[in-house]
């Protein structure tokens, strides 16, 4: 088999999915070194940037460089043709050996390139699947995409609420529910609070020192709270990049922030920060109402419950957050909860279309 000094693979990657791959992958086995081109329109609603990372991340060993291309495509026309050439080779930098595509416009790309044409899978025979495919169906082609993508597009719902108003009930019970459902629900992913389990570890050294040692004599400090934050949201990125298109996290980042506040009387400016940087799709907050109080060793404030639930609430309405209130039994809870996340993901995704193609 036939090797070359320097290959190109060139493509909108809006998204990437196994289909690209494997082209690259194919090109990566036949080249010294290889590039991968990422060129993205600005109607486009998906970044550059983001679309360069998670090809850099499946492919560390190629070079992937992106360009904005907002020229017109039209393959009947020279003219266009040689501007988009212009970009490409600005952006390549380099001669090129072989262009490797699946594309009926290789020959001519590679032509250009005064290269040669190696074409790999073009009926889509071992990914059947496409960029066009997965913008319109994102779940139907979850198998097709890798990680980071995944961690992109899952729609994230998080379950948050006072002490001992079951949020960890109800999130698990949604995770199980979906993964009932199936398919490509199968591996619903469930993210744990792992504030609980900081805690735990905490009541567990004090009494280490104090065999006698009780949730009372405990006292959180405020630089504890971030390193929490933190670690939650690590926790929730790498269930997203591994589950189905839905994600239930009891708790996350922006709940840390108001249980700072019940701990420390104050927010936390790096609390917050964290908690912006990630997307979060739907909150179920749960209603202390219709729940009786159970102390389980690390709860100790059931006065505060209506409190919380309130600040709750009023963070979420501050923010623009969607959320719903679930209210009554177990059964009244996750009905409603499942509503509420059947109507989030009968909404789809929204992809802006490419710039239109003359062919």
């Amino acid at each position: 088999m036939k090797r070359y000094g320097h290959g190109l693979v060139l493509g909108k990657f809006y998204p990437p999915h196994a289909g690209h791959h494997h082209l690259v992958r194919t090109a990566q086995d036949r080249c010294d070194r290889l590039t991968v081109l990422v060129c993205a329109a600005s109607v486009e609603s998906v970044p550059l940037a983001d679309r360069v990372a998670w090809m850099r991340e499946e492919h560390p060993r190629a070079d992937v460089v992106g360009a904005v291309d907002d020229i017109p495509v039209d393959l009947t026309d020279p003219a266009v043709w040689e501007a988009h050439m212009a970009l490409f080779r600005e952006a390549v930098g380099r001669p090129v050996d072989a262009v490797f595509t699946s594309e009926a416009y290789g020959a001519e790309l590679a032509r250009r390139f005064g290269a040669e044409e190696v074409c790999v899978d073009p009926e889509r025979t071992l990914f059947p699947v496409s960029g066009t495919a997965v913008r319109a169906d994102p779940a139907g082609c979850w198998h097709h995409l890798g990680p980071a993508v995944r961690a992109a597009l899952v729609r994230r719902v998080v379950v948050l609420g006072a002490e001992s108003t079951g949020t960890t009930t109800l999130s698990r019970a949604l995770a199980a529910h979906y993964r009932r459902r199936g398919g490509v629900w199968a591996g619903t992913g469930w993210v744990a609070e792992y504030g609980r389990r900081y805690s735990e570890e905490k009541l567990a050294a004090a009494r280490a020192a104090d065999p006698a040692a009780t949730w009372a004599d405990i006292t959180f400090a405020s630089e504890e709270f971030p390193v929490i934050a933190r670690r939650q949201d690590a926790e929730e990125e790498r269930a997203a990049r591994l589950g189905s298109p839905v994600l239930f996290c009891d708790t996350d980042s922006f709940a840390t922030g108001i249980w700072h506040e019940r701990y420390t009387g104050g927010r936390n400016e790096e609390v917050e920060k964290t908690a912006a940087l990630t997307r979060r799709d739907l909150y179920l907050l749960t209603d202390d109402a219709d729940v009786p109080f159970e102390d389980d060793g690390l709860r100790d404030g059931p006065h505060l419950r209506p409190w919380m639930t309130g600040r709750f609430r009023a963070e979420l309405e501050r923010t623009g957050r969607r959320f719903l209130v679930v209210r009554g039994d177990r059964e009244q809870r996750l009905a409603a909860a499942v509503a509420a996340v059947d109507e989030l993901l009968a909404e789809g995704w929204h992809f802006a279309d490419p710039l239109p193609e003359t062919r």
